[in-house]
């Protein structure tokens, strides 16, 4: 039975793989290479598997138990083990090469690339977009407070036309490039948007990147594929795509660090009036 049983084995693992879109979702960024990459590696490791297990299937035929066959002890074969050293080395090649090269492509993301820092915190997502002048402003850790959520430093002109998204839905414009800047402020985060084939760790500390140019408009979920804590589960947000005139519509509508300090500050004025009139 044991050698049906692994043809059986065999074959269905196949017709799993071609019959079930078990780990693809439509892609709608510019990261069709990713795909690419991602089926090599199956094909390669498919090949390798199948031949093991035919390899197998083989052997229990070949040199099942009888009572005129006896056993050969051979510890070592410096033949075998030059010919698996060698056809190793070239599978690990085939799949690390053509991933190295989609790589270099993936974070060397193009001059008019858009900066976007996501901001991960248990457990949601925060957004900030350069104004007019295309640059973000600097921020610190220590800025952070309840007033302040993104750590913005108040001195830094830079800052002053940025736009703050916090907890809400992140739009972005059709076939424009951008290049996401991503930033914990309390543990490991993992920003991934299924359909854009990108993610990336967010590490506290320090500032990771990749860039993608998102094709086709619609809503996609933004998850967090790195285990954060009890909420993880729930540490989910939203990225719209769209066209030109419904991007800059979505736009002018949004705040800036500037006008959501002058607001605050009217805030603690209007409150400091009603507790000296009471």
């Amino acid at each position: 039975m044991v050698p049906f049983i692994l043809l059986i084995l065999i074959i269905g693992s196949v017709l799993f793989h071609l019959y079930t879109p078990w780990y693809s979702t439509p892609i709608a960024s510019n990261w069709g290479s990713i795909d690419s990459t991602i089926e090599l590696t199956f094909w390669m490791t498919g090949i390798v598997y199948i031949l093991v297990l035919g390899f197998m299937t083989y052997c229990v035929i070949k040199f099942k138990n009888t009572k005129n066959r006896k056993a050969d002890y051979e510890p070592e074969s410096k033949k075998a083990e030059v010919i698996l050293t060698v056809l190793t080395t070239i599978g690990v090649a085939g799949l690390l090469a053509p991933g190295l090269i989609v790589w270099d492509d993936y974070v060397s993301p193009p001059e008019e690339a858009m900066p976007i820092e996501a901001m991960g915190q248990q457990w949601y997502w925060n957004f900030r977009l350069p104004g007019e002048d295309g640059i973000l402003g600097t921020t610190d850790a220590r800025n952070i407070s309840a007033d302040n959520p993104f750590g913005m430093n108040e001195n830094d002109p830079n800052g002053k036309d940025d736009i703050l998204i916090e907890g809400d839905t992140l739009h972005l414009e059709h076939d424009k490039p951008v290049k996401f800047l991503l930033r914990s402020i309390d543990v490991l985060h993992n920003f991934y948007v299924p359909q854009f084939r990108a993610k990336m760790d967010l590490v506290p500390g320090m500032v990771t990147f990749y860039w993608i140019k998102p094709t086709v408009t619609g809503n996609y979920e933004i998850l967090c594929a790195e285990l954060c804590g009890v909420g993880h589960h729930a540490m989910r947000g939203e990225v719209q795509v769209d066209n030109t005139n419904d991007y800059q519509d979505w736009l002018n509508d949004q705040l800036t660090f500037e006008a959501i300090q002058e607001q605050a500050m009217l805030d603690r004025e209007e409150k400091l009036a009603f507790n000296k009139s009471n």
